[in-house]
């Protein structure tokens, strides 16, 4: 299996960000992507998981298979940590939470609701949504913000076992997580000059 980007270009409040972004992730593969604020990070992100449309380019090898994780933890405020899991695995057709509940420490806490959960608890919980979703590629925005150090080693250690199981990350950080992964800087894929175009992601 291979997510295959050729000649992206995506759009961020009307203005053409990134143009001509091309790349390929294969099974068992990790891609930081890097470059300063504002260059369009979280644009292709969401590009590629399908939440907002390409201005022009192909994305092969997305259909059904990508897991997003964005600045929001997307959790259930009134539901406990086992509900708001068990949620989430309905909706993606899966069964099992066990794993997702031991690989972000969450035992502890699994019959507290989400709002009594402090930020970085959210965040865990937010993060072990991925491995319910039995999705192969995980898009992920900023993941560990919130998170402390031995939280932040429990992010990595999963995304090492997802990927040694054959699933695809795809990442922007700015925090070395002592992964194997390649990266790439999005810098030289800046759009030249502001372009406008008539699409307007706000009603996304």
């Amino acid at each position: 299996m291979e997510l295959r980007l050729t000649d992206i270009a995506c759009a961020r409040g009307g203005m053409i960000v990134l143009d001509g972004v091309t790349f390929a992730l294969a099974s068992g593969q990790a891609l930081m992507l890097r470059g300063p604020n504002g260059i369009g990070k979280t644009t292709l992100l969401r590009v590629i998981a399908g939440l907002q449309p390409a201005v022009s380019g192909q994305i092969d090898g997305a259909d059904e298979q990508i897991a997003y994780a964005g600045h929001a933890d997307g959790l259930k405020a009134t539901l406990t940590v086992s509900e708001n899991l068990q949620f989430w695995a309905k909706i993606y057709g899966t069964s099992g939470i066990d794993d997702a509940i031991a690989a972000f420490d969450l035992t502890m806490l699994i019959d507290r609701r989400a709002h009594d959960l402090s930020a970085g608890q959210k965040r865990r919980l937010g993060l072990a949504r991925l491995l319910v979703t039995g999705r192969r590629i995980w898009a992920l925005d900023e993941p560990t913000v919130s998170l402390d150090a031995i939280s932040v080693g429990l992010f990595a250690d999963a995304v090492r076992a997802h990927c040694a199981g054959g699933g695809m990350v795809l990442m922007a950080t700015h925090i070395d997580l002592g992964l194997q992964a390649d990266t790439l800087d999005l810098t030289p894929y800046k759009a030249a000059a502001a372009v406008e175009t008539d699409f307007d992601e706000a009603f996304l």
